[in-house]
């Protein structure tokens, strides 16, 4: 398995290196200052990641009492699939010595923000990922993805049910491996497979409410997983 796992990292960065571009090379060393002035955790503090796209990012911006009142490190960046979360895992994650990283991926793939990419390649960036934070005894939380009825910047590629099929994945490989799943999906979707209209300002980004209730279940999942 780590010789899969090898090569298919080789062959991922050997992939996006004929791609990369000035906004790529930007993303790899956005929060390079910020880890090195971060340094490694404190005895016996419990430092937490979550690693994610806009979702994740947006998230500081808007409720940024959570983050600082829980000393949580944000490693969110805008429009990033999870190949890119995959390719900078390392600088963002790993190296900060976490005790545990909040995962948070897959619609900007969904929205072909890189070109298509099928659902099983998608969850399988996001179990590479959690094996990486594994092997390297970070405690993994992978989270659901949230409810999507259409993309205001790509119209048309109806992803809700494709939503559901990822979230499938993420689960039943949780459940396999141990981790710690969220279920933010429950609690955010409505009728239509969509995000509930009083959570969101669009049809994918939370707004404060829908943070506010992303808030209430991470918390009692990262609290669960320190008490371990």
């Amino acid at each position: 398995m780590k010789n899969i796992f090898f090569i298919y990292i080789l062959t991922s960065l050997v992939i996006l290196s004929n791609h990369v571009n000035a906004q790529m090379m930007i993303n790899l060393n956005k929060y390079k200052e910020e880890n090195s002035s971060l340094g490694l955790p404190k005895q016996g503090e419990n430092r937490i990641v979550f690693m994610g796209n806009s979702i994740t990012e947006d998230w500081k911006s808007l409720s940024p009492n959570f983050f600082l009142d829980n000393n949580y490190v944000n490693r969110g960046i805008g429009g990033e699939t999870s190949t890119q979360m995959l390719l900078r895992f390392r600088s963002d994650v790993i190296n900060l010595k976490p005790s545990a990283v909040v995962i948070l991926a897959g619609i900007n793939d969904i929205a072909e923000n890189q070109g298509p990419i099928s659902i099983p390649d998608i969850a399988r960036n996001i179990f590479f990922m959690s094996q990486l934070a594994s092997e390297n005894n970070i405690k993994v939380i992978l989270c659901s993805v949230l409810p999507a009825y259409d993309f205001p910047w790509r119209p048309g590629l109806n992803p809700k049910d494709k939503v559901i099929s990822l979230n499938d994945l993420i689960q039943k490989h949780a459940q396999e491996k141990s981790f710690e799943y969220v279920d933010y999906f429950s609690s955010m979707v409505d009728e239509r497979k969509g995000l509930i209209k009083e959570y969101g300002n669009d049809e994918v980004h939370p707004n404060l409410e829908g943070y506010r209730v992303m808030e209430s279940i991470i918390q009692k999942s990262i609290n669960k997983v320190l008490n371990k």
